[in-house]
């Protein structure tokens, strides 16, 4: 092998494991999302939002989502968030009443960004949204940050409430 073929493939193999880990998703356990657990809610436009975050149990955090208005609920969605390999992942899937699936299957994404109180993740292939993201400012509040694929980014602010009300 020539020196100019050495230097050029230790050169592509440098870029390429630089290009990786300027992609990778950032170090996480699930624990530190701990602040999602309970039940939120809010308007959504003419509807009202509910997202029911349940306590981590087996390195995963999920919630039940609905959406209702006009006395009928619209729309279920689940939600799970996963540890795998070192960092997190999001699955989410919607569903219409009589859990007719909306899609083919739920839309992956990964871990971009967390803090104390905020988390973000990227979608990992096609899907209905590009970023969606959590954040919790104070006791009360708990804002979804969406950046749908082909649309808007918008924020939806939902309340802490009992789930007996």
């Amino acid at each position: 092998m020539t020196f100019s073929k050495i230097v050029n493939t230790t050169l592509a193999t440098l870029a390429l494991t630089a290009s990786a880990s300027l992609f990778a998703a950032p170090d996480a356990k699930i624990e530190q999302l701990s602040w999602m657990t309970g039940n939120w809610a809010g308007a959504l436009g003419p509807n009202q939002l509910e997202e029911n975050w349940i306590a981590i149990e087996g390195r995963t955090l999920a919630a039940m989502v609905r959406m209702t208005g006009g006395d009928a609920t619209s729309m279920f969605e689940m939600i799970t968030i996963e540890e795998v390999d070192g960092s997190l992942e999001l699955n989410v899937q919607q569903w219409d009443p009589g859990m007719a699936p909306r899609t083919d299957g739920a839309q992956k994404m990964r871990l971009m960004e967390i803090t104390d109180n905020s988390v973000k993740f990227e979608a990992l292939g096609e899907g209905g949204m590009k970023t969606l993201g959590y954040s919790h400012p104070d006791a009360e509040t708990f804002i979804i940050h969406v950046e749908q694929a082909a649309g808007p980014k918008f924020d939806i602010n939902l309340k802490a409430r009992s789930l007996w009300k």
